[in-house]
């Protein structure tokens, strides 16, 4: 148990610190603020002047109205034929959208992408062979924190791309079309192999992983530390509800209710605030105690990725002839989606193929593979009645 406690003080100070370090010598271009300004807008201004009075540039003016020679900017407010409201409408969207380009790396972003899809690729390949242990899988969860998060940062991540895009859309109604096609990407990569980018790939869910590995025996397969399956019902349930709240919050109050308390700055610690740090301690901590509690409690990706699971091509399967029913797998599975998969009596959980349950197969009846499932037998399960007396 002290081991344990020593070695999370450890990861936390030193992902803290390197992430420190890595963000102090890459330029890091500040978030765009959102501010209320006074727009100076009249009916008979040229394009021109009003984007000189509003500081705007004339390639964004041609780019907001679809100007299409420079002698358009010419052109008088009034012979747009929209109101101040609309035209304000046009610019706030506009630059709402400007600012997220702006603020992005696009070459740290290919290059996550480009590693993201061979380290996944690879990752699949080597739980298809079943060679995922206990003895190389946090080496690799700690590769990935390494990569992912503290040498290519805090952005992009599965969550951010529904988070911020619902954000966005709801307080300024536009959608930010490199957001949408990372989303489509991560949810493909869902349906080809379970949820692999939220197993290997995301920075905040392999950190939490590699937390909860911390609190297990060296066989990885019960807790030195006590450690809680919480139901899926109401884990599924709280995030459902966060996902409510963070949509309700951009639509109607034009707020992103993550922002303070983003636990991905732990990739980025200059930003971090007091809340922020407060959060992110809490939920960290937590990691030691319960699988994945960020992923399972309010990521809206989870939730997405939990939906696009179902149709999965790749995903943990059971070989009920050669299955003993021992219930090893789902013993040693962190969470309870083992136990749905092989008994296949409830709703199945989110399952962040980690392999634990390929591993402790005493017959290799788990695989990860294609295929139709198999429907567990009758009564592969029950439980025997007990005797008394001789009588059941």
């Amino acid at each position: 148990m002290k081991k344990a406690l020593l070695l999370f003080i450890g990861i936390i100070a030193v992902t803290i610190g390197l992430s420190f370090l890595f963000t102090s010598l890459t330029e890091v271009k500040k978030e765009a603020a959102s501010e209320q300004r006074e727009w100076v807008i009249e009916s008979a201004m040229t394009l021109e002047a009003f984007g000189q009075a509003n500081n705007l540039p004339n390639p964004l003016l041609k780019e907001i109205f679809t100007l299409t020679a420079k002698q358009d900017l010419q052109k008088t407010i009034a012979s747009l034929g929209l109101t101040d409201k609309e035209v304000i409408q046009k610019i706030k969207q506009a630059t709402a959208l400007e600012g997220e380009r702006v603020t992005k790396n696009w070459m740290k972003i290919r290059i996550k992408f480009a590693g993201w899809l061979i380290f996944i690729t690879v990752m699949a390949t080597r739980l298809r062979k079943g060679r995922i242990t206990a003895k190389n899988r946090i080496w690799l969860y700690a590769l990935s924190v390494l990569v992912f998060g503290i040498i290519l940062g805090s952005d992009p991540s599965p969550m951010g791309t529904v988070k911020d895009a619902v954000v966005l859309y709801g307080s300024e109604g536009v959608i930010f079309r490199p957001r949408m096609i990372a989303f489509i990407v991560f949810t493909v990569l869902v349906i080809l192999a379970n949820k692999s980018i939220c197993a290997w790939g995301c920075q905040l869910g392999v950190l939490q992983d590699l937390i909860f590995r911390l609190g297990r025996d060296k066989q990885d397969q019960t807790g030195v530390l006590p450690q809680i399956k919480l139901p899926f019902a109401l884990t599924n349930t709280l995030r459902v509800l966060f996902f409510i709240a963070l949509t309700a919050g951009a639509f109607l109050w034009a707020m992103d209710l993550v922002h303070p308390i983003d636990p991905f700055r732990v990739f980025n610690p200059a930003t971090i605030t007091l809340a922020g740090g407060l959060f992110l301690l809490i939920l960290l901590t937590t990691s030691l105690f319960i699988y994945r509690p960020g992923c399972h409690l309010f990521c809206p990706f989870g939730l997405t990725g939990w939906l696009a699971e179902k149709i999965s091509l790749l995903n943990i399967r059971v070989d009920y002839d050669k299955c003993i029913g021992c219930e090893a797998c789902s013993k040693a599975c962190p969470s309870n989606v083992m136990d749905a998969i092989l008994k296949q009596d409830r709703v199945r959980p989110d399952c962040f193929s980690c392999g634990t349950c390929i591993e402790v197969c005493p017959v290799g009846a788990v695989r990860f593979g294609a295929g139709k499932r198999q429907k567990v037998p009758a009564g592969k399960f029950a439980k025997p009645e007990k005797e008394t007396g001789g009588k059941k």
